[in-house]
């Protein structure tokens, strides 16, 4: 059965109809066997050794009207962060620059909202035009979108529109109550119908399951295309939130996620995203290891604390890792 399930051929291939049964197969397949699958399809799909740097900043902190158990910009959530109105075009372009100079090729824009509202669409599609014109992918992140709003982000040349399921559906109730599953569903597809890539992934270590986070995983699978970016956040517990003391998630059980990800989903770039500020250089290898090609860089994410740039280039020069210094794209 194993042998079945790991079966390199097999996997490179991707496919929309993965079973639990057959994620989780993969998911508590032995470690060894798992992460050497994880590697080969890896490399059949994407450069070996090539990691994609983007950097995350926060147009907009705080004040969010979702309840998300994890979430330091909630309202409802009693953190000490102060809110703050939707940041100048000139400070976004700015950080944008520094971004580049610094190796990202990818900057993200997040906003703690519930909603695109009409009157900030504007702001946006500036924003997004400023950064293209430094050379640099564009994503954003800035909760559910309308048609009419993901058409104009689009024609303001955006590349990305990030919006994670977060975890299963059976355990999501338990972490939000003010936006459905469903909801998360209905901006995704019209992401895609504007013609903007994906970027969808979810958070490991909120107190969910095996099962929830093998759910996850075949969710982000069943998604057509699959997503071209899967963001896998590692849980960064913040004190005020409900899931401010989650018990820490054994760092074996992070990196099987991130290796059934690759498996998966073959030709999405994988991110090792939120989490790596507290993370052993080692653990961080054996996600490399296990498929991840896309991190974070800069001092903070968002509101939470990240490596700073002489950490990750002592890291990849220890692993021999090199940046990607072109966008990627999926395999055809």
């Amino acid at each position: 059965m194993r042998a079945t399930v790991l079966d390199i051929e097999h996997l490179s291939k991707p496919r929309l109809d993965w079973t639990a049964d057959e994620a989780a197969s993969i998911y508590r397949a032995p470690f060894n066997d798992l992460l050497f699958a994880a590697q080969s399809v890896h490399r059949r799909h994407h450069q070996a050794n090539a990691v994609q740097k983007s950097q995350l900043l926060s147009i907009k902190t705080g004040g969010c009207a979702e309840d998300c158990g994890y979430c330091s910009q909630s309202a409802f959530h009693e953190t000490g962060l102060k809110a703050s109105k939707l940041m100048p075009i000139d400070k976004v372009l700015s950080a944008a620059r520094q971004a580049k100079a610094g190796g990202a090729t990818r900057f993200c824009m997040g906003a703690a909202w519930r909603s695109l509202k009409d009157r900030d669409v504007d702001a946006v599609c500036e924003m997004i035009e400023g950064v293209k014109s430094e050379g640099l992918e564009t994503c954003v992140t800035l909760g559910m979108l309308e048609a009419d709003q993901a058409s104009r982000l689009k024609a303001a040349g955006l590349d990305y529109y990030n919006h994670n399921l977060d975890t299963s559906r059976e355990y999501y109730d338990t972490v939000i109550t003010t936006r459905t599953y469903e909801d998360r569903l209905e901006t995704l597809n019209r992401v895609r119908d504007a013609g903007i890539n994906v970027c969808c992934g979810g958070i490991i270590g909120m107190g969910e399951s095996e099962d929830d986070r093998i759910g996850l995983l075949v969710e982000l699978a069943s998604l057509s295309p699959h997503p071209e970016s899967v963001p896998i956040n590692h849980l960064v517990a913040v004190e005020g939130t409900p899931l401010g003391h989650a018990k820490p998630l054994d760092g074996f059980d992070f990196v099987r996620a991130i290796a059934a990800a690759r498996l998966m989903m073959p030709r999405s770039v994988v991110r090792l995203s939120a989490g790596r500020e507290g993370m052993s250089r080692e653990l961080q290898a054996l996600c490399f290891l296990a498929g991840a090609n896309s991190i974070f860089v800069g001092e903070e994410l968002l509101t939470t604390p990240n490596p700073d740039l002489e950490v990750d280039g002592a890291l990849f020069t220890d692993l021999g890792l090199e940046p990607m210094l072109a966008p990627s794209a999926p395999a055809e």
